[in-house]
Parts: C-alpha cells; sequence; structure tokens
C-alpha cells in the first residue's frame, strides 16, 4: 500500500483517536490534538495522567490507555509518543484491530518502521498489519506530519 493510498485509508475511519495528546500547546501532542478539533473531526485523547485537556476549541476528556477505546476497530490512530513507547503502542493496536496508524514525526526509528508495516520481522511476532502513515515524505521536512498533510488527506476522502 502506498502512503497516499495509507493517509486515504486512515482518514475514513469515523472515529480517530491521539495517543500522547498533551496539555501542554507547546508540544506537538497537544497540537495535533487541536489539529483534529479544528477540522471537526471526532477524537480521543489519550493521555495517563490528565483527565481532561484544554484546547481553543474547549475542555476534552481524555482515556488512560488504548485498551480503553469504546470502538477500537473504527478509529484511526494518530501517535506522538517515543519510539520504544510507539512500538508498544503498534502491538496494542494490532491486538485491538485498529485499522490504521499515523506515526507523527520523531515518533519511529528502524526497528518500529518495520513493525509497522510487518516488514523483515527478526521474531515469530507478526508486526501491525494495518494501513500506516509513517516515514519519510509528505510536504514537510521531517517526514508525514497529519499538522502538514492532513488537509490534504481529508481532501482525498472528501471530509474537507
Amino acid at each position: 500500500m502506498t502512503t497516499e493510498s495509507a493517509v486515504r485509508t486512515f482518514f475514513s475511519s469515523p472515529q480517530f483517536a491521539v495517543v500522547g495528546a498533551s496539555t501542554n500547546p507547546a508540544k506537538f501532542g497537544h497540537k495535533v490534538f487541536t489539529w483534529y478539533h479544528a477540522h471537526s473531526l471526532p477524537v480521543t485523547g489519550i493521555n495517563p495522567t490528565a483527565a481532561v485537556i484544554e484546547t481553543p476549541y474547549g475542555s476534552h476528556e481524555t482515556i488512560k490507555a488504548l485498551a480503553d477505546l469504546p470502538d477500537p476497530t473504527h478509529t484511526s490512530l494518530s501517535v506522538i509518543t517515543p519510539a520504544p513507547v510507539t512500538l508498544d503502542v503498534l502491538r496494542e493496536a494490532r491486538r485491538l484491530g485498529i485499522p490504521a496508524v499515523w506515526l507523527q514525526p520523531g515518533t519511529w526509528d528502524d526497528s518500529v518502521i518495520r513493525y509497522a508495516r510487518n516488514d523483515n520481522q527478526p521474531s515469530s511476532e507478526p508486526g501491525y498489519s494495518g494501513a500506516v502513515v509513517a516515514g519519510d515524505g509528505g510536504d514537510g521536512h521531517s517526514g508525514w506530519c497529519v499538522l502538514v498533510d492532513g488537509e490534504k488527506g481529508l481532501r482525498a476522502v472528501g471530509k474537507l
């Protein structure tokens, strides 16, 4: 699957979640979470320590863990975590049947990309099985980023 096709699959979901949603407006976890609200998309923030995140669009309750999502098989997931945490998030996403993930710049390394793309797994563990938006490319200088490439994806699926 091409990354452009993965972007379309990602935005075809009826719901979204942000792992690493932050209460700090200076952090990308807050900026990405706010981006979904700015585009009137149904989004759930996942933050194990903050029950509420304030954005210019109001106060939004969060959940503590990916496993708390009410409908994971119909939820695309933006990930804003360090690479070692991202690998665990992808394993949980696979287990829950999350259909698509968007690994924001800075969230992946080579091992995360291999797992995400189910590519050359050195162990018997299968990799992630859904659509993946990650790695080099997109219109930004750091790789595929929903803040830079998201609107093009929304237009591609008729949501903008």
